[in-house]
């Protein structure tokens, strides 16, 4: 069947939309020609074995056997209806099209139900039928034909992703939370697959897909259009999980559509319902939703991190509550097959992300680690940066990761970055946030998903070579150079001493002050103290009270230090010894201890470059936590080096805490590709001024005039 025939069968398809007209929404459309076509390309599969079919079902009855075991068989599928009815039939009652319909929808087999109750398909009948269309929708697709001997499953599955493409153009506001653009779409499989081109030619090929966010299927139709492009005869098994129902539905619909299992395609969220638990595969790819939260399974995915640790799905780490994306990219490479003894198995990943897990999160946060732990594994091949503007719901820049656990020769130790930035055509007519494209050599358009392709299989060869005419979009960087280490640099406490006002107000209100306040007085107020001690809530009168015993006691040590006020002192131990003679001159039993001494030094201590040095116990240097700097050190680099090269020279007394040190990984991709451009003279700038006053002197010349 070629392409003109696929057209005008979407086409016949899509014409019901004249009669929705009105009193549909445009955007919603596919609501109903979407199910129908399901509904009637089933019924079209179901029709050589209705009669065998409605014979075992009268046998099932009568024997009480489990009709889900045997009708399968009779109908030669995974789905079946045990009703006399037809679409042509229910057309031809227009009074009783409402209910027959329900009757003939609910003799299907409980997964072929599903699919339609997803789509919320007998909300879309009572809708129809109020409107008084419902037989005509129905009639219109009895006059499609979709038998299997007329349109192979292939083809329908051309038929059905056409339709969504024009539902989800139609529907752009939401379009891209379940459907990414097809050229992406193209392109993203083209890095997946491309690598494996020879293994894939080879007879006998059997090859795994998933897609964990799979939408309506978009990705995993292209994976198995591509790999059966390399070999027609390829078992190509696709396998999904959606949480939209009705994106599931869609998906589900068109496996079914194409003689594939649709039980392959599991419903739920696949972080805390995994649809496919313990099974690998060879390819998988996603395109997640960017920047949302995964706080709904919060507990779940918590709990797995903390019970199962590298046993389960997300040990490296755990991503910031506002985006889920590296979870995705966890749970994806938890599936890839491991890699045998002679090198065989293994698995590729693609997935398209922002920018944000690039370089979110310091040095041992939760993204930094799963970085590390991707980057430390040698999963991750290459990063490539797309056009921004590309997607429907969002004009961001977005980039494909490629990950793989059997990386050839050339690429072992190493990651790609790849600049495609600039590969776009601007679209006729934006669709939403999508106003670029990538083009792919038709139409007179330039081949920009056929020249990434050819750089990405030749980016180390062009990395490394000067010449090579794009050399300067491509880079070969080890593992390592994303690495770097997080170092805590510290610079001494340095003090001088002096009573104020401010800083004999500070230490009347430390802690061990007050303390000793409320051990001179509560002895004198015994229910007062037996409440404190019970920690018993006071009533006003008993606050006031207390606060007021508590200031004339501190006033009693206030009185005393009167005298030094405006004194100053170089050392902590000078300033200790004139309080405390201060005190005991004024006849004032007053506090003492470790706490009232280290109270008195952050009081009346003030910071001063050319202060006395505090020291800790050890006899070491106590850190100013104002003058705490933080580093980031390339990984491999000597920190002390560093520390000596970059930092003596201006701070000769600094030191590097190595408790505090944390290893951290990041993707810089814009600093890899930025090229300085020096700003314009100002004397061009000057010339542009003038002209620029000039004509709007003219302006307002003939405003005037």
């Amino acid at each position: 069947m070629n392409s003109s025939k696929h057209t005008e069968l979407a086409n016949h398809a899509w014409s019901v939309a004249d009669l929705l007209r009105g009193d549909y929404k445009q955007s919603d459309y596919g609501k109903v020609i979407l199910p129908f076509t399901v509904l009637r390309r089933l019924e079209c599969v179901l029709e050589p074995t209705r009669d065998k079919v409605a014979e075992e079902a009268a046998r099932c009855e009568e024997q009480d056997l489990d009709p889900d075991y045997f009708l399968p068989r009779a109908a030669g599928h995974s789905f079946y209806n045990t009703s006399s009815l037809t679409l042509k039939k229910i057309a031809g009652d227009p009074k009783n099209a409402a209910a027959n319909l329900q009757v003939y929808v609910g003799a299907f087999s409980p997964n072929a139900r599903e699919v339609l109750e997803k789509y919320k398909f007998a909300q879309q009948i009572s809708t129809l039928d109020d409107a008084n269309l419902l037989y005509q929708v129905i009639g219109r697709f009895t006059d499609l034909d979709l038998r299997p001997e007329a349109v192979s499953n292939h083809n329908m599955g051309y038929i059905f992703e056409e339709l969504i493409r024009r539902f989800s153009e139609q529907s752009n506001e939401t379009a891209g939370e379940h459907f990414t653009p097809r050229e992406v779409i193209q392109l993203m499989v083209n890095l997946l697959i491309a690598p494996d081109g020879d293994a894939l030619s080879l007879p006998g090929v059997v090859r795994t897909v998933l897609d964990p966010a799979c939408g309506t299927g978009g990705m995993l139709s292209a994976a198995e259009e591509h790999i059966r492009a390399y070999n027609e005869d390829a078992t190509v098994e696709v396998y999904g999980q959606e949480l939209n129902p009705e994106s599931w539905a869609i998906c589900r619909s068109d496996l079914m559509i194409k003689g594939q299992d649709p039980e392959n395609i599991a419903y739920g969220n696949s972080f805390s319902d995994d649809g496919h638990k313990r099974e690998k595969f060879d390819y998988l790819l996603a395109n997640p939703p960017f920047g949302v939260e995964w706080k709904k399974v919060k507990e779940d995915v918590e709990f797995e991190h903390t019970n199962l640790g590298d046993s389960g799905r997300f040990g490296a780490g755990l991503p910031r509550i506002n985006d889920g994306s590296l979870l995705f990219l966890q749970h994806m490479i938890s599936k890839m097959k491991p890699v045998d003894v002679k090198g065989g198995g293994g698995s590729r990943i693609a997935i398209v992300f922002n920018g944000s897990p690039l370089f979110t999160g310091a040095a041992g946060s939760g993204e930094s680690e799963i970085r590390r732990w991707i980057l430390e594994n040698d999963w991750l091949e290459a990063i490539v940066a797309l056009p921004d503007q590309l997607f429907y719901n969002t004009g961001i820049s977005t980039y494909f990761w490629i990950l793989t656990n059997r990386k050839d020769a050339q690429h072992k130790g190493k990651v790609v970055l790849l600049d495609a930035r600039d590969q776009w055509v601007k679209m006729r007519k934006s669709l939403g946030d999508k106003r670029k494209e990538l083009g792919d050599g038709t139409g007179g358009k330039p081949n920009h998903i056929g020249d990434i392709t050819r750089l990405y299989g030749d980016a180390v060869a062009a990395a490394a070579d000067a010449e090579h005419p794009l050399h300067g979009k491509v880079k070969v960087f080890d593992n390592t150079a994303f690495g770097y280490q997080r170092i805590t640099v510290e610079r001494p406490l340095k003090l001088r001493f002096e009573l104020t006002g401010e800083t004999l107000a500070a230490l009347l209100a430390s802690k061990p002050v007050q303390k000793w306040a409320e051990e001179r007085f509560l002895p004198r107020e015994p229910e007062l103290a037996a409440k404190a001690k019970a920690r018993r809530k006071l009533t006003d009168e008993e606050e006031t009270l207390f606060r007021d015993l508590a200031e004339t006691e501190t006033m009693l040590l206030a009185e005393a230090l009167h005298p030094l006020k405006g004194s100053t002192w170089a050392t902590k131990s000078e300033a200790q010894v004139a309080v405390r003679d201060a005190i005991v001159e004024a006849g004032v039993q007053g506090p003492t201890g470790a706490t009232f001494t280290k109270a008195l030094r952050d009081a009346v201590g003030v910071r001063d470059p050319e202060g006395e040095v505090q020291l800790l116990k050890g006899g070491q240097s106590e850190p100013d936590s104002e003058l705490r700097d933080y580093e980031n050190v390339p990984l491999g680099e000597d920190i002390e080096e560093y520390l000596k090269r970059e930092v003596h020279p201006h701070v000769p007394d600094a030191w590097i805490d190595h408790t505090k040190t944390k290893v951290g990984y990041e993707i810089s991709f814009t600093r890899h590709f930025y090229v300085y451009k020096p700003p314009r003279p100002l004397a061009e700038i000057d010339v542009e001024l003038k002209a620029l006053e000039a004509e709007i002197r003219m302006l307002l010349a003939e405003v005037t005039e």
